[in-house]
């Protein structure tokens, strides 16, 4: 009697699948999406084919459920399930979406700009949202020019720009927006603050850390250093660190931007040439400002401080 009650239990088990089996057959051949395309494709598929392709039916219709819920659970979140003929076989492959294909586009824009250290605002600068004045169109036009050139002949030498101003009148948005402009054309840079970097360089001294950046640096496409005359520069960093990086772009002839608060002349006198220890070295000031003449064309940029605004 047990043998007989256990073959029974299989038995009523078997049946209860294939009915199981039977209504999801059912559910996967009512899908409008799998109804047409075995239509499209009737005459090179058999009943068996199709027999053989419920899985894949069954996978479809499932996906496509989960795709349309924007259920973060399906199998390739961002990729619509879409069927095909694989040889007498029915199949799913998955295609991106466009608001997926625009991510992508935008992280690999994103990703030929190197930001270190820069603020949220100038990492989405863009030149569409640069407000035109007339004491700011002569770098607009400089930087649309240059983008120009440099699209037209990326090998050929072409100077950066020098943005001078007071705070807050757009030298580093301007930066941040040529750079993405750059990048939406396919190529790199690197913009950073100086200051900043000058801070990390005197913490790395002595580490191996410090020459791979100096070099990452120096070798970089497109170089924006951001705020140059800022603060207080040891002898040390103008020599060793600011001067052998422009030495290589200059010999190298690597487009380069600056943006200051001080005009070149007076970068030049008011800052470069006295070090932290209050030492006045004209000589390597000059030094310095002849590879900065040498990589940039000066701006002046005028204007109310939009900080605040």
């Amino acid at each position: 009697m047990e043998d007989i009650g256990k073959e029974m239990g299989r038995l009523l088990e078997s049946r209860h699948l294939n009915e199981k089996f039977d209504s999801l057959v059912s559910e996967v051949l009512a899908d409008e999406d799998v109804q047409q395309f075995i239509e499209e494709h009737r005459d090179r598929l058999t009943n068996e084919d199709i027999a053989k392709s419920y899985a894949k039916l069954y996978e479809f219709v499932q996906e496509k459920k989960k795709f349309q819920m924007k259920d973060a659970t399906m199998l390739a979140p961002g990729y619509e399930p879409r069927l095909f003929l694989n040889y007498h076989f029915i199949d799913v492959t998955y295609v991106p979406t466009e608001s997926l294909l625009a991510r992508q586009r935008e992280a690999e824009i994103r990703s030929r700009v190197q930001a270190m250290d820069m603020p949220k605002d100038i990492r989405d600068a863009r030149l569409t949202q640069f407000e035109l004045t007339n004491e700011r169109k002569e770098a607009y036009i400089a930087a649309l020019d240059f983008i120009d050139a440099y699209q037209q002949d990326p090998k050929g030498y072409h100077k950066g720009l020098y943005l001078q101003g007071t705070f807050g009148v757009g030298k580093t948005y301007l930066l941040g927006a040529v750079a993405n402009a750059l990048a939406e054309k396919g190529f790199q840079s690197t913009l950073m603050h100086f200051p900043t970097f000058a801070v990390e360089m005197k913490q790395a001294i002595g580490k191996d850390t410090m020459a791979d950046k100096l070099e990452a640096v120096k070798k970089a496409p497109i170089l924006m250093l951001d705020d140059i005359g800022a603060d207080s520069m040891s002898s040390w960093i103008r020599d060793d660190v600011l001067g052998v990086i422009l030495q290589f772009r200059m010999q190298e002839q690597l487009p380069t931007f600056f943006s200051s608060n001080f005009s070149m002349k007076q970068l030049e006198e008011e800052h470069l040439r006295l070090t932290q220890r209050g030492e006045d070295e004209p000589l390597k000031a000059k030094r310095i400002m002849e590879r900065i003449r040498y990589l940039s064309r000066e701006i002046n940029m005028v204007g109310e401080n939009r900080r605040n605004v």
